[in-house]
Formats: C-alpha cells, structure tokens, sequence
C-alpha cells in the first residue's frame, strides 16, 4: 500500500452497519485505506479507546439570517461552523434568505459575502422563497437549480415569510419543473394571528403562551394543506420540525398513498415539553421555537416517527438568539 498522509489509529470505526476497530488511512482530504496494522505516515492520531464516527450532516440551519427589524441571529458562519465542528458536524446547510422585494440572486450573492473565509466546515446553501414573483419563478430559480441550488424553504406563517396558497403552488410548480425538493414550514397563519391577538388583549404574553397561539391543530391543518397543494402538483416536499403525532400521522398516511411526502423532526421536540417555557423571569423563553415544545405524548410521537421512517431527515434547526440582547 502507497504511504497515506494520516493515519487514525486503532479507533472503532462505527459504519451503517458495524463497529470494527481498525486504522484509517487519509490522503488528500479522503479516506484512501481501512485495516489493520496500515503502517507509518506522516502524522499519526492515537484513537484508542476512542469511536470514530463519520461526520454529521446538520441540513437545516440558520446563521446570519435577520429575523426583524434590528434583530440578526447570535451565529455568524465563523461562530456557527465552529460550533458545528466541536459538535461533530462537518457539513452545514443554512439558508440563503431572500427578502421582500430582493432578486433572489442577489440573497445568494449576499449569503456567500457572509460565509466568505469564515467557514470551519463545509457549508452548503438552500433558499428561502419569500418574493414569488414571475422573474424569481421563471429566470432566477431555474437559474439557481442549474447551479446546483436544488432545495428552497417555502413559509406558512410569519408575517414577512408567509406564502398564500396561490403562491405556494406557483413555487411547487416550478420544482417540479426543475426538479427541486421544496421545505415546507407548516403552520396556519391566520389561525396564529387569531390566537395570538385574543392572548395579548388578555395580557397573557408570558413565554408559555407561545405554545398557546401555536396548538397541534394550527400545525396539523397546514401540514396536511401543503401536503394536498403538493399532490395537485405532483412535486415533493418535506416537512420540517414537525412537533407532533398528529401532523405526523399526515405525512404518514400521505407516504402510504405513495406521494413523495418527507418528515423532518428535531432535538427540541424529543427532550422538551411546553412546560420548559414556564420558568421564572422569562427564562421560559430560552425555549420558544416555532412550532413550539408540546408534551411527552408528542414526544414519544416524533421518537417513533423516527423509528419507524416516517421522519427521513433529523436536524437541529439552529436558530440562536442571545437571552440577555434585544437585537439577538
């Protein structure tokens, strides 16, 4: 065998299907050997006693991202990736967020400025869809998907973020088109709105009524709304930091009909429950997430989506705000 560069000496290796121990040879960046006993190189890691695992995927981030006037995400790419590598991540997958009124081109080239030599890890884009219009659908999006931009985030909440269903089966029409996976966050509006408005009249704006504004039915419906606007286009979609069993038992029976229906679910939905956002002097907020933390039956829901395929994808949704910094 050529003498490797690196050698990872004696670790176990965990694969797909196994855990062996053994070395691993790198050359150029890439594993060039596995086995025993390879030999010398020119630098050498003792991983006895050590797991040696491949690196993880995280395909669902937000680093950089504005979130409202004067409020920017806590992560930059610098902060982020480097987090990610102390994690055990080697590949990241933020969003490129287009802005109202913005070329989606252009949130490309902005999101790349923003990476740019601060990068620890691999980092990979999607888009955010939040501008529809007919230049962004018919010349820049198959643009982009010919450059190799072939997942984008489409919302169903948010004020600024929010697509009707008119335009949401515009954007699933043109993946379909080009061959694109469209990401579908999966709450009702109007029904937020509704919800949120009648709470703030009560002065009920504690951090356990965010679960409140956002019950299981508001997430349910628009899952199972973005999943019959998809049917109608025949495009595939995945639906992300899915919270519960009922959104869930959506998709699932969505894939049971054979439509190219994907589940998402994340960390926050198997080891918080709404109660964690009910702590003293706001610390309940350190937990808020859209959609929100339900309780252990959605939590032993989202375990089982795991176990039994329904979820394909396990991602963190990194989206971090500083507790103690109104500008996040």
């Amino acid at each position: 065998m050529a003498e490797v560069e690196t050698i990872i000496r004696g670790g176990r290796i965990a694969t797909a299907s196994d855990t062996f121990e053994a070395d691993i040879g790198i050359s150029g960046g890439r594993i060039a050997a596995l086995g025993l006993n390879l030999g010398q190189a020119n630098r050498v890691i003792d991983a006895k006693g050590k797991l040696v695992l491949p690196g993880g995927i995280d395909s669902h981030v937000h680093l950089a991202q504005p979130s409202g006037p004067g409020i920017v995400m806590a992560d930059d790419f610098e902060s982020g990736t480097t987090s990610a590598a102390f994690g055990g991540n080697t590949l990241l997958m933020p969003f490129c967020l287009q802005q109202k009124g913005q070329s989606l081109r252009q949130a490309v080239k902005d999101y790349h400025a923003k990476a740019e030599g601060k990068c620890l890890v691999d980092v990979s884009f999607h888009l955010i869809i939040s501008d529809p219009t007919p230049q962004v659908l018919g010349q820049e999006l198959p643009a982009l998907v010919d450059d190799g931009y072939t997942s984008f985030k489409v919302f169903m909440t948010y004020q600024d973020l929010a697509l009707n269903d008119l335009q949401l089966l515009e954007v699933f029409s043109t993946a379909r088109e080009t061959g694109a996976l469209v990401m579908v966050h999966a709450e009702n509006y109007d029904a937020i709105r509704f919800l949120t408005e009648r709470l703030e009249r009560a002065g009920k704006t504690a951090p356990r009524f965010h679960a409140t504004s956002r019950p299981i039915p508001v997430e349910r419906e628009a899952t199972h709304r973005a999943i019959s606007l998809a049917e109608i286009v025949d495009v595939p979609i995945m639906i992300v930091h899915v919270s519960n069993g009922e959104a869930m038992e959506q998709i699932r029976w969505a894939q049971g009909r054979g439509l190219k229906v994907f589940g998402e679910t994340c960390p926050q939905y198997l080891v918080l429950t709404e109660k964690d956002l009910d702590g003293l002097n706001m610390e309940g907020a350190k937990y808020v997430c859209s959609p929100p933390p339900r309780d252990e039956a959605s939590q032993a829901a989202c375990w089982n989506g795991l176990q039994t395929g329904v979820f394909k994808v396990f991602s963190s949704d990194h989206c971090p705000f500083r507790y103690d910094d109104v500008q996040g």
